[in-house]
């Protein structure tokens, strides 16, 4: 891949300038490009699902991010769902807006979605396809000329997936597609060329990027995700159930997703049948073999043993399980290799000051932290949601309506599932998927997520009536 340095961003400033802030397209200019892209999203979707293109992609991202096979497909269908989604006149219902009547005849107010121009979005490294595709399409449906900026790690995914967008019509001139480091990046940013950037990825480099762009950003950044179980006596095929659902949403694709449950809330019922030690069963089964365990590329093995070492340290903490490196692997020293992991800490420990932030630090890895509550903690667990910095994704595991209203009444989390079946990841393109209580926050998936991240509002009052016959110049005062 190119290693694009500071010196050669010249023609990605030049073609940023080349797009008015009017956009490509919107509601009164080349309305014909809302056909257009109907079309290549109807196509791109027909393509992404045949067998031999799915697979190709599946092993693509294999190549660059590990995660099972089934994890890799299921990232490839979720995107061709997306594009299906948004194919035939979809497009053009994404910039609709609406009418009001004005005061007189002649006056009518209308508005439409309108497009920012020239953007840019940078994305991360888990999800090398279906994050940056996602973001990339409402981008253009929306009449943006976006600049690509994938992980450079993972970056030959989108330029197949470019190339892919070309085939079924997409013009070449529409967006440009940087492979370079962050340093070139934040430089090319700075530049104050893009009237809006779309950050997912770590809260550091959210916020800095908040202050080079002077507020206009979109993040969907850090998630420490909880999950609550909730005061119910479970059935063994619901107890089974959760175990399980639990395992998938901390474990899978070893932890390396913005959505991983990352803190579970068990309350004495489940903790009491043995939730904890069947999670420790569910993840002992996992293996690098087959990748259902697999090496972590943002931390170090050494990084995330310090860090369990840390929280083992707090009073009354205790090894659930794993906490050691993997045996017998050849990952290399600079990413990591982990058993699946969990720390318990005391719910009253966790929530002393000393030991909030340590607990509650998102590690991008297989591990998560337990803890246990009861009918009288209840507050106390709603304390530590209200007190946690970042609000992306989270689970209410109940079938009791009330206690459901109490938790969802008193957290914001952008993504909340809640029900017996409730986990904290899913799939985006079936619904609206991004953080809550930050008004940088970004969406993603839905016709809202790409209205409210990829257009602005624009109002449009028309006045032509005819003058009123009794209108009077007024004298100068």
């Amino acid at each position: 891949m190119p290693d694009t340095k500071f010196d050669e961003l010249g023609p990605f400033v030049a073609n940023a300038k080349s797009c008015p802030k009017t956009g490509l397209h919107n509601p009164l200019k080349n309305p014909e490009r809302y056909v257009m892209w109907g079309e290549i999203m109807h196509q791109i979707g027909y393509e992404l699902s045949k067998p031999a293109t799915a697979d190709f992609f599946a092993k693509l991202i294999q190549r660059v991010m590990p995660k099972h096979s089934k994890q890799a497909l299921y990232e490839v269908q979720v995107t061709a769902n997306f594009f299906k989604n948004f194919g035939g006149d979809n497009p053009r219902f994404n910039a609709g807006g609406q009418q009001v009547a004005g005061d007189r005849v002649g006056q009518r107010c209308t508005n439409w979605r309108w497009p920012f121009g020239p953007v840019c979005i940078v994305s991360p490294f888990n999800f090398p396809l279906e994050i940056p595709t996602l973001q990339l399409m409402g981008a253009l449906m929306m009449g943006n000329r976006p600049i690509l900026k994938a992980a450079p790690q993972v970056s030959i995914v989108m330029e197949q997936l470019v190339r892919l967008l070309i085939y079924c019509g997409m013009p070449p001139s529409d967006m440009d597609l940087l492979h370079a480091g962050g340093r070139t990046t934040g430089e090319l940013i700075g530049q104050n060329v893009f009237r809006m950037s779309q950050f997912t990825g770590s809260y550091e480099v959210a916020e800095a990027l908040s202050q080079s762009t002077r507020g206009k950003v979109r993040l969907e950044d850090a998630g420490f995700d909880w999950k609550i179980l909730g005061p119910d006596s479970p059935s063994p095929e619901e107890f089974e159930y959760v175990a399980w659902q639990s395992d998938q949403d901390a474990y899978s694709a070893s932890g390396q997703k913005c959505s991983a449950q990352s803190i579970l809330f068990a309350h004495e019922i489940w903790s009491s049948r043995g939730i904890f030690d069947r999670l420790a069963d569910l993840a002992g089964n996992r293996k690098l073999a087959d990748l259902t365990i697999s090496p972590i590329l943002s931390h170090t093995t050494e990084q995330i043993l310090q860090h369990t070492n840390r929280l083992l340290s707090i009073p009354g903490a205790s090894l659930a399980f794993g906490g050691k490196e993997l045996k017998d692997h050849t990952v290399p020293p600079c990413y990591g290799a982990v058993e699946p992991t969990a720390v318990f800490v005391p719910l009253k420990e966790l929530l002393k000051p000393e030991h909030f932030q340590t607990c509650c630090t998102e590690i991008f890895a297989p591990f998560q932290i337990f803890t246990e509550y009861h009918d009288n903690t209840e507050a106390q667990v709603l304390e530590a949601c209200e007190r946690m910095s970042h609000h992306l994704s989270a689970a209410v595991v109940s079938n009791d309506p009330r206690f459901q209203n109490r938790v969802l009444g008193a957290t914001v989390n952008g993504t909340t599932y809640t029900g017996m079946r409730a986990r904290t990841s899913g799939a985006p393109q079936n619904h609206w998927f991004g953080p809550a209580g930050d008004p940088r926050g970004a969406g993603i998936g839905t016709p809202y997520a790409i209205q409210m991240v990829w257009s602005c509002h624009r109002e449009i009052v028309y006045d032509d009536g005819a003058v009123p016959k009794d209108w009077i110049v007024p004298q100068p005062t």
